[in-house]
């Protein structure tokens, strides 16, 4: 595949802003290797199955250099490859701790390709391993010591892992429940003579384990395993559609038990379904020595294309399952391509993507979730904030982008940080410091930590300066948002609670004619634990370049006063309910809402223009 000279710079400068906390980091691994021809696949690019050995051989030696002891892949999430790699190029591996927790760790690993004739760089591909300790003589599981990030980039990724590892455990569950909901619809139905049979794809190869094949620790090298699923995956799609197909994608790779030296392994293949322009390709792993039942070791589906001399994927031909367990294969497969597309819809798309909104549905739930905390803590582990005005200790800050401009408000407070947690994950109490918050409904408690409210807001007035995402006919209507809002305790000591807030659409409240439809990009809180009964409060808001083109031009005290009486007014409603009591049962609009709506009428004044400005932003 060709690179434009902007996608190799965009890279390269990622590649650059990654290396800058090499040298501080322990556990970094890396590894170079020249793509020879024995590394190849017959159209003379990089074999994937090879690529992956490397991979985890460089994962394995980052967990391993942390834990001090022996360590196994557990699993390797979803691989994306963006681009091919071809004979004479070196391909770079970058590993790295990103977490520890009891017995376990993530490993990211960054795979690029250098083109040493064009002084080229480029990424490849983006991974996640989990490693997991050896146990010891005795059975007993190794615990692991924390890791301390030291940089901007290592904190929002240690931050990061405890919610990919809760997407992780919740990946079995997302499959059951879209095949569960899938089951009840009726399938496409497929045209027999136009179809290939997928019995014509299937692949059965045996492939005896030996000492070649194992690691320092005499098990089956796991990057040896992913390489010998590749391989068959690989002939059974050549079946399908009669050329050499080239692989775009693996589903999480999960090792369900070890081998040993000695193993035979036994690798069945099958093409499960062929769509437009893609395949899927399902792979299964055995064990078994010369006597004893077969042990299920590992399962992956793969993704695979064929592409024109452009490129440019072409269509393929139609598979017509097997009964029963092929059609079984074939649903679930369109089920695993409907979640693939979520994933890369919701965690791949970029901030300044248009519709900021996202459909809401139960089984894209843990993505926009995970999607939602996320776009909040990469907010908040900027490194480039700008002091922009600070008043009795309320210091905003502002942070600019081509396409975006953000801000910070912060403050230490006198409040306990899980009681202000408390107080500020619940969005229905917060039109008693907000007054931009005039009407919140609960629509529905998806679990614990994850709500959908509706928020009715203030009209933006006939006129004025930065609303274009309200159409001309909303003009002087109420704003109405569907907000969902993602609440996290933290995971360890120094990790900060967090209530994320986005837009989200829902088939059940769609926009009206009474209300203006608003949308929120990247909205909410961090709660910092400072002492027993103090904690730094950070409130952030993400708009886009076209709302706020008329902002920076605007005067900077009154968006600095728009901002510290709101924030005021929070502090107010905080420290008057620091400690929970009979007011919790008793609360009305009484003297502390009174308070609060008096002291954000009185700063309206010298900030209209700013808050009429922000009215679509100020959730």
């Amino acid at each position: 595949m060709s690179l434009s000279v902007s996608d190799v710079d965009r890279d390269l400068e990622e590649e650059e802003e990654e290396e800058e906390d090499d040298s501080l980091s322990p556990t970094v691994v890396k590894m170079s290797q020249i793509v020879m021809p024995c590394h190849s696949n017959p159209r003379q690019e990089l074999s994937v199955g090879q690529l992956l050995k490397w991979m985890d051989s460089t994962a394995c030696l980052s967990a391993e250099r942390h834990a001090g002891s022996p360590c196994v892949t557990a699993s390797m999430d979803d691989i994306h490859f963006e681009h091919t790699i071809s004979v004479g190029q070196v391909v770079n591996i970058k590993a790295k701790v990103n977490r520890a927790f009891n017995s376990s760790m993530e490993v990211g690993i960054y795979v690029s390709c250098e083109d040493l004739f064009l002084d080229r760089h480029w990424r490849v591909c983006h991974a996640f391993a989990t490693f997991v300790t050896q146990r010891t003589k005795a059975g007993q599981k190794v615990m692991l010591k924390p890791l301390a990030p030291h940089s901007h980039p290592e904190q929002l990724q240690y931050s990061l892992a405890a919610e990919r590892r809760r997407v992780r455990m919740l990946h079995d569950d997302i499959i059951k429940d879209l095949l569960s909901s899938r089951a009840q619809e009726p399938g496409g139905s497929v045209e027999v003579e136009k179809a290939v049979s997928a019995v014509k794809t299937k692949v059965e190869s045996v492939e005896l384990v030996l000492p070649p094949h194992a690691n320092h620790q005499v098990n089956t090298f796991g990057g040896q395993i992913m390489a010998w699923m590749v391989n068959v995956a690989t002939i059974a799609a050549s079946r399908l559609c009669q050329a050499h197909p080239t692989l775009r994608g693996i589903d999480m790779f999960k090792f369900r038990g070890p081998s040993q030296v000695g193993d035979r392994l036994l690798l069945r293949a099958i093409v499960n379904n062929a769509f437009k322009n893609s395949m899927e390709v399902g792979v299964r792993a055995e064990a078994y020595q010369e006597e004893g039942p077969n042990r299920h070791i590992n399962s992956a589906f793969m993704t695979f294309e064929v592409l024109h001399e452009d490129g440019k994927p072409r269509l393929l031909p139609r598979i017509q399952p097997e009964p029963v367990e092929g059609k079984r294969r074939f649903e679930e497969a369109t089920a695993r391509k409907k979640i693939r597309l979520d994933r890369k819809y919701i965690i791949s798309r970029q901030q300044a993507e248009v519709p900021l909104s996202v459909p809401w549905d139960p089984r894209n739930q843990v993505y926009l979730s995970y999607n939602n905390v996320s776009a909040l803590k990469t907010l908040a582990a900027h490194n480039n904030w700008r002091l922009s005005s600070e008043k009795d200790q309320v210091r905003l800050y502002t942070v600019e982008h081509p396409t975006m401009l953000s801000f910070r408000v912060e403050s230490e407070v006198e409040v306990p940080a899980h009681r202000a947690f408390t107080l500020l994950s619940e969005l229905r109490t917060r039109h008693l410091w907000d007054s931009h918050y005039k009407e919140c409904e609960l629509i529905r408690c998806v679990d614990a930590d994850d709500f959908l409210y509706r928020v009715v807001t203030p009209p933006v007035r006939p006129g004025a300066v930065g609303s274009p995402t309200t159409p001309p006919r909303g003009e002087g209507l109420l704003q109405d948002f569907i907000l969902l809002a993602s609440k996290r305790t933290p995971c360890a000591s120094g990790d900060p609670y967090v209530v994320a807030l986005r837009s989200v659409t829902l088939p059940t409240h769609p926009p009206t004619g009474a209300f203006s439809r608003g949308e929120v990009l990247c909205a909410g809180f961090t709660i910092l634990e400072t002492t027993e009964h103090t904690s730094l409060i950070s409130y952030y808001n993400q708009a886009s370049a076209e709302l706020l083109l008329p902002l920076i031009s605007t005067d900077m005290a009154g968006l600095s006063s728009s901002f510290y009486h709101t924030f005021c007014s929070c502090q107010q409603y905080l420290t008057h309910r620091r400690v929970p009591s009979h007011l919790d049962q008793e609360l009305e609009p009484g003297s502390l809402q009174r308070s609060v709506s008096n002291e954000s009428q009185s700063s309206e004044s010298d900030a209209e223009r700013l808050t009429t400005a922000l009215a679509s932003t100020q959730l």
